[in-house]
């Protein structure tokens, strides 16, 4: 099988738990041809300032911003997903003891965990190359056996 996570940058070798943003970024910017005086007039700094960026494993959630606008691509989409896969959100748990509730958070509440194309492609992909058997995935990656099962059996036809 083809690699089949063709929309994610960082294609070399996309490891949702190490994630270098800035070789993400300058991949990107690889893939559109972006020419190094349009970024730095963006950024209004100089060249050695991009590069170092490139080299740097995390950004500034509003440089992060930037390069996303700049680059047409969410790359804070890699951090859920990173997030999904391995820091499943409080309802996610299934063995919380039962005592008081907490009090309600004034933080914005998301619905369930959403899964995009992407990652459904990595998970699949760990099972097709028998990186990880399904248990494993269950239990590591915290996705519902009904989910993972409904995933092998609506993508499995459109992978042969």
């Amino acid at each position: 099988m083809s690699s089949r996570c063709g929309a994610l940058p960082y294609q070399l070798e996309m490891n949702f738990k190490k994630i270098h943003i800035g070789a993400l970024i300058k991949q990107r910017v690889t893939e559109n041809d972006v020419q190094i005086s349009r970024i730095c007039s963006f950024f209004k700094c100089s060249e050695e300032k991009i590069v170092k960026m490139y080299e740097t494993e995390s950004l500034d959630s509003k440089l992060l911003l930037k390069w996303s606008k700049l680059l047409g691509y969410d790359f804070f989409r890699i951090y859920s997903q990173h997030l999904i896969l391995f820091a499943p959100q409080d309802g996610v748990s299934f063995n919380r003891p039962t005592g008081k509730e907490k009090e309600k958070s004034k933080m914005p509440q998301f619905r369930k965990n959403i899964y995009t194309k992407e990652l459904i492609d990595f998970i699949l992909e760990l099972l097709e190359n028998e990186e990880k058997t399904k248990l494993q995935i269950i239990n590591e990656y915290k996705i519902p056996k009904t989910t993972l099962y409904k995933w092998i059996s609506k993508y499995k036809d459109l992978n042969t």
